[in-house]
């Protein structure tokens, strides 16, 4: 259907040039077509100067919304121990009693009562309230850490393929250069009769194609930019660049390394054990139930006129009786032991998930490192190679446009995927770092970016 379509437009534009050809007599009616091909490859380019990986994770960490939200959650979990592990606050009370009804501005025969009572929660309990409530301040620090984790392989993802994107048009640039050139010496042979019509067709086909890569790149980085603009806290529309290199590493760790990494570090499986921690400590505290609360009192008491002694005081302590409410007692304890179990289960189901994330990430990861070996390594010279020795062989008209044509299209394609399996390294190993809740030891030093120069040199020279 593209093809169609391709071909369709092609027609149509070949009318348009060859209709103004014949009104104004022009003797090559094909370089129109050729200028108004070359005008739709044109982009922008990004005005920003551009900002490597760290930069951005950086960015991310202190301006990511999320994380600030977490942050502020902090701040406010932290509060909570003190305020669990404080007395309730002391009582003052006032009492007159006895005075006359028939006299009752009389209070010179009022007995006046002063009380300050304190309530005393049995030993323990203070502390273990405070624990309960620790409970919660780690369980929001593993979060997080985890939301850190969590955009930082985020801001990896849509850096890597923001890069990609921008090796991608560089190549559109190198590949349009050689087909425009190929398009005007089929137009010069065509001219002077020493090469078919049909090899200006095709020269006008695969330039046209590379105008729908050109959309479809600059779609893709649209996408890239605005979802890593968003992720470190800008504008989604703000222009952006970056720069960096692909960095795949020499050997990836093994399955069961990377479980251990993960069992210490993944801040999933911290919060899940925070919270077995806490219920634990709520077990403790119901337990504590049993433990008699107190409440102490001291007064003043001012006696009536007339009486023996006018001044007086009072105490008084009053205790709890919880062993007569056995009933609710046993049952807040059975309540926390079920959520001591209802936690565990769920640590053992992160713990599952984390496992089932480092798998998937790592045979994506292996999957990927092979292919980027076997195309930096083999197919991106072989391909290189075959379009060096068609462009030349067409220059000596030794071979047609057509084996000229799928040599060019043949080291596009091997070019992108190269690039792709690359970015796709690069996000699986920032999902295993996710997975893992740790950097991983990648033993290996950033290679030089590929050489572009041999590819910028291929040229049709117009005879």
């Amino acid at each position: 259907m593209k093809t169609i379509k391709i071909l369709a437009l092609l027609v149509g534009l070949l009318a348009s040039v060859f209709s103004e050809a014949s009104d104004t007599a022009n003797p090559d009616p094909l370089g129109a077509v050729a200028d108004v091909l070359k005008q739709q490859h044109q982009h922008a380019r990004s005005a920003v100067p551009p900002r490597s990986l760290a930069e951005f994770e950086s960015e991310a960490l202190a301006s990511n919304p999320e994380i600030r939200l977490i942050s502020r959650r902090i701040a406010v979990a932290e509060s909570k121990p003190k305020i669990a592990g404080s007395r309730e606050d002391p009582a003052f009370m006032y009492r007159a009693w006895g005075t006359p009804l028939q006299r009752p501005w009389d209070l010179n025969q009022t007995q006046h009562m002063f009380m300050y009572s304190q309530a005393l929660p049995g030993a323990g309990k203070r502390a273990l309230r405070a624990e309960v409530a620790g409970g919660e301040t780690e369980v929001a620090k593993a979060q997080r850490e985890a939301k850190k984790r969590e955009i930082t392989a985020a801001v990896r993802k849509a850096f890597y393929d923001l890069l990609r994107n921008q090796d991608e048009l560089t190549l559109h640039d190198e590949q349009a250069g050689i087909a425009r050139q190929a398009l005007e010496q089929a137009r010069i042979k065509y001219v002077v009769g020493k090469a078919p019509q049909q090899d200006v067709l095709k020269a006008q086909i695969a330039l046209t194609k590379l105008v729908e890569h050109l959309v479809m790149l600059q779609q893709e980085g649209s996408i890239s930019s605005s979802r890593l603009n968003t992720l470190v806290g800008r504008d989604p529309a703000a222009p952006i660049a970056v720069e960096g290199e692909y960095a795949p590493p020499d050997i990836i760790p093994s399955l069961l390394e990377l479980e251990r990494v993960a069992l210490e570090s993944r801040p999933e499986l911290a919060a899940a054990s925070a919270l077995v921690h806490q219920e634990e400590a709520k077990k403790k505290l119901a337990e504590k139930g049993y433990s008699p609360d107190y409440n102490l009192s001291v007064g003043y008491m001012l006696m009536p006129d007339g009486a023996r002694y006018r001044n007086t005081y009072m105490a008084e302590l009053s205790v709890t009786l919880p062993w007569l409410n056995r009933g609710l007692h046993d049952a807040e304890i059975a309540e926390s032991q079920a959520q001591i179990s209802e936690e565990q289960a769920e640590y053992d189901y992160q713990r599952s998930v984390a496992f089932q994330e480092i798998q998937d990430a790592l045979v994506r990861a292996r999957s990927a490192k092979r292919l980027v070996d076997l195309y930096r390594d083999t197919l991106r010279p072989q391909a290189e190679a075959s379009l060096k020795s068609a462009v030349s062989a067409y220059q000596t008209d030794r071979t047609d446009f057509l084996n000229l044509l799928d040599s060019q299209n043949t080291t596009l394609d091997v070019e992108l995927a190269y690039y792709r399996f690359a970015s796709e390294l690069e996000s699986s190993l920032a999902d295993l770092e996710r997975a893992t809740g740790a950097p991983l030891n990648r033993q290996a030093a950033s290679p030089p970016r590929p050489d572009r120069s041999d590819a910028s040199d291929l040229s049709l020279e117009v005879r």
